[in-house]
């Protein structure tokens, strides 16, 4: 159980960092192939700005879930 947890923490700080660089910092290269597809007119910011979001929000419940197995079991 302990891999668990440290595994659902680890991953939840990764998305969460990634998250908030895209989402507040634009920092648009962390997304893989999205600087090609957007010269190629493929992609835009709002794309970019929806997936930095997901990561955020992903990254968010993934701490709460850690952060609740760590306490509860």
């Amino acid at each position: 159980m302990l891999v668990v947890k440290t595994i659902t923490i680890i991953l939840g700080l990764a998305f969460l960092l990634f998250g908030y660089f895209i989402y507040f910092h634009k920092k648009y290269n962390l997304i893989n192939g999205f600087n090609a597809d957007y010269k190629a007119g493929r992609k835009d910011e709002k794309y970019a700005k929806i997936v930095g979001l997901i990561e955020l929000i992903l990254g968010i419940v993934l701490l709460i879930i850690g952060i609740i197995l760590i306490l509860f079991v």
